[in-house]
């Protein structure tokens, strides 16, 4: 259903006995701003909106039409229960020179004031986006991307603005549900509508659209895209979830799917703008006849076919110096002459593993390339270890701190404000024989290192169990394809290597996808390489222990898979998954390691009375801050009185814990202390037992023998045995020297 509200003034109702005080003039104008407003709402659709409803696992989805933003191609005010999102889409009128690619850009953009919060920093302004936005950026566009047309090169940008958050409303679905409705509803050539869901799992029964607080203990984080007959991109996290039960929240996910794009298709019937037509950026079929009659099919396939990338790339190098050498009087062809040969190759690599079974390297379509595996590699590090999957190949290490060294969040998640677990990813243009200038970590590597953090998240120990901050850097070394996968195995090993005790080691592999004209026609292949991937539809990305899948990431570029290929493509990677883990991994490091390395920080977490906080504290930090300057320890105390001490030497982590324990102690008579004299007075000395603790010796207790002066037995700085005498009248410690026992003395 769907409400139309004009933008008119209120008219205010009047009396019979104010009327009559009215001046005429007063009518006039009464009536003019009547007409005016009655003219509005006439006159057409720039004056008012349209309003459309549904319930979505529970809660009230409205999307506004019309309302905001009218200058861009298409948007959409979208309220998901209190969330609030804008969704806007706009195109450039004329395509982009000089590029061979669809030009789209996906924004997220996180506004603090959605959840009454002010930015931090001393710019209080929203800056670079998060992680988290950078992510949600990219599950928007993936699905996304492949509806648009293929030679379409005009520049299109999606931006959803989150304005409010109601917990229980995510405001990923209201900004992933308007990127698709302000496209469809657009004038921007697009082959929709998509709708995404997300689905959780609490005691086993599966959540539509879970909330914050769900999410944060759900053993399942879904989200799947899909168009009005086929599933179009899957991105999930899971507790070891079966692989059958992953199937059947996808598809649930799936049907749901099938209910929002009937309600954007009322949406679109009701306020859709007719699609522009575009310059098409497609290649010549005359151009492609030219060139087979040069480099017949024949040869190509003798190019591409071939196991090493370089041998690969340098064999169209030379094809393509000899068409350009032959096509130098044609500037047309030569503008489009590298998206030609791209073309060529190709249609000539899907033919070959569709047609005739034979893959670029060729192995066998369920076979993985040659693997290898090492710990221990990089010297001095907490841990380390290699993972070598063909041409890819990946070193990750692992480095351990005390939990004061997590990650802070500052986003619109009021319940993750930390995380201890942090995993990067790093793809430098070496890995892949091209020179370019680091400019720190675009959108991919963000995103696979967030995949590789929400494989191992599950098989992580406690805090409890292992009290560290821990991150896990990955190193792309050389790449050939699905890196994020070998980072994942790498980051296992290396894990285990530094002595975290992990529950279960994690593996990744990615199965790709050659499809031919019918749904039926189409063929799975096993770990892909970049070609293989580059020239496919798909790469389904899958990470698990030997029990079940713990992350997923598929992308497409086509439009949908069918539940046949889903299915197969999760039972290859599983096999994969368990030939990797039993026949390469667990033959290099079986097990985690007892201890950690003699280069990672030691920890010692003892419980103190959280009353007595504020005693190891001190005034201003001064009893803690002693204590680490006195032996050189960490030490984090949480406020349910946790301590945790950290150093790389266990006498002086002994050390601080036995004065964490003195200070936090109630004493009583009869213990003994060692104490260092740091102050003298007439009638005795001041001890200090522990940093802020002190107690009193009188000179009568400092001899056996009488003495007359302090300071003929001690003087200042003097390290000393005490036994404890109680407290005086005054409530002070009083200690004795004289009278400790002979074994403690």
């Amino acid at each position: 259903m769907y409400f139309i509200r004009p933008f008119s003034a209120k008219t205010e109702v009047i009396s019979e006995t104010t009327e009559k005080a009215i001046s005429f003039r007063k009518w006039m104008w009464i009536f003019q701003l009547f007409r005016t407003s009655v003219g509005s709402f006439r006159k057409g659709e720039e004056n008012m909106y349209k309003s459309f409803s549904m319930e979505l696992a529970g809660r009230t989805l409205t999307v506004d039409i019309g309302r905001v933003a009218k200058q861009a191609n298409g948007a959409a005010l979208m309220h998901y229960g209190d969330t609030t999102v804008l969704s806007t889409a706009t195109a450039s009128d004329k395509p982009r020179e000089g590029i061979d690619f669809f030009p789209l850009s996906v924004e997220y953009e996180e506004k603090m004031y959605a959840v009454g919060k002010i930015p931090g920093g001393f710019n209080k302004r929203e800056g670079k986006a998060s992680e988290h936005a950078v992510l949600t950026s990219r599950v928007i566009d993936r699905p996304m991307r492949p509806l648009f047309p293929k030679d379409y090169r005009n520049d299109v940008t999606l931006s959803n603005m989150v304005m409010s958050v109601d917990p229980e409303c995510n405001p990923e679905i209201p900004a992933m549900l308007g990127s698709a409705i302000s496209t469809c509803i657009s004038d921007i050539p697009f082959d929709g509508p998509c709708a995404t869901t997300q689905v959780g799992l609490l005691d086993g029964e599966f959540i539509i659209n879970p909330s914050l607080a769900q999410k944060k203990i759900s053993d399942l984080q879904l989200t799947v895209a899909s168009t009005r007959e086929k599933v179009i991109m899957i991105e999930a996290g899971a507790n070891e979830l079966p692989e059958d039960k992953m199937i059947e929240a996808i598809y649930l996910a799936h049907d749901v799917n099938q209910e929002i794009i009937k309600f954007i298709d009322k949406i679109v019937e009701e306020c859709g703008k007719e699609k522009h037509s575009y310059e098409s950026c497609a290649v010549p079929e005359e151009l492609f006849q030219a060139i087979k009659e040069i480099v017949p099919p024949e040869e190509m396939e003798v190019a591409v076919f071939a196991d090493e990338k370089q041998i690969r790339d340098e064999n169209i190098r030379q094809i393509t110096d000899k068409l350009e050498e032959k096509f130098a009087d044609n500037e047309e062809w030569l503008e489009v002459l590298g998206e030609a040969i791209y073309q060529y190759q190709k249609k000539t690599v899907r033919k070959m593993i569709l047609k005739d079974h034979k893959r670029p390297d060729g192995r066998a379509i369920n076979e993985i390339r040659p693997l290898a595996a090492e710990v221990d590699i990089i010297p001095r590090v907490h841990g380390s270890a290699m993972f070598t999957r063909g041409q890819t190949q990946i070193c990750t290490v692992t480095t351990l701190a005390p939990l004061s060294e997590a990650q802070r969040l500052d986003g619109l998640d009021e319940f993750e404000t930390s995380k201890r677990y942090m995993h990067h990813y790093n793809f430098p243009s070496y890995s892949v024989g091209e020179t370019k200038p680091s400019r720190g970590p675009g959108r991919r590597e963000i995103g696979h290192g967030a995949l590789a953090e929400r494989a191992l998240v599950p098989v992580l120990p406690t805090e409890e169990e292992f009290p560290y901050a821990i991150r896990t850097v990955s190193e792309t070394f050389e790449s050939n394809g699905s890196t994020s996968q070998a980072s994942i195995c790498a980051s296992t090993m290396s894990l285990m290597a530094a002595g975290v005790p992990i529950r279960k080691p994690v593996a990744g592999i990615s199965a790709g996808l050659v499809t031919g004209e019918t749904d039926d026609d189409y063929l799975v292949l096993t770990d892909i390489q970049g070609l293989e991937d580059f020239f496919g539809d798909m790469d389904f990305k899958v990470a698990g222990t030997h029990d079940g899948i713990t992350a997923i990431q598929m992308d497409i570029k086509i439009h949908g898979l069918t539940r046949p290929i889903v299915e197969e493509a999760i039972r290859r990677t599983k096999e994969a998954r368990e030939y990797i883990l039993t026949e390469v991994m667990e033959k290099c490091i079986h097990e985690p390691r007892t201890s950690v390395g003699p280069y990672a920080p030691k920890i010692v977490q003892i419980q103190i009375d959280p009353q007595k906080i504020g005693d190891v504290v001190g005034q201003r930090g001064k009893t803690i801050n002693t204590i680490i300057d006195e032996t050189g320890v960490k030490i984090d105390i949480t406020d349910d009185g946790a301590v945790s001490v950290c150093g790389l030497n266990q006498k002086d982590m002994d050390e601080a814990v036995r004065l964490i324990k003195v200070i936090t102690t109630d004493f009583e008579a009869g213990q003994v202390f060692t104490g260092k004299v740091v102050s003298i007075k007439e009638f005795g000395a001041f001890v200090e037992f522990a940093p802020g603790k002190e107690g009193m010796v009188h000179i009568s207790k400092i001899c056996k023998e009488r003495i007359n002066r302090v300071e003929d037995v001690l003087t200042l700085g003097d390290k000393v045995k005490v036994v404890c005498l109680g407290k005086d009248k005054m409530g002070r410690f009083s200690f004795s020297m004289k009278d400790v026992p002979k074994e403690e003395a």
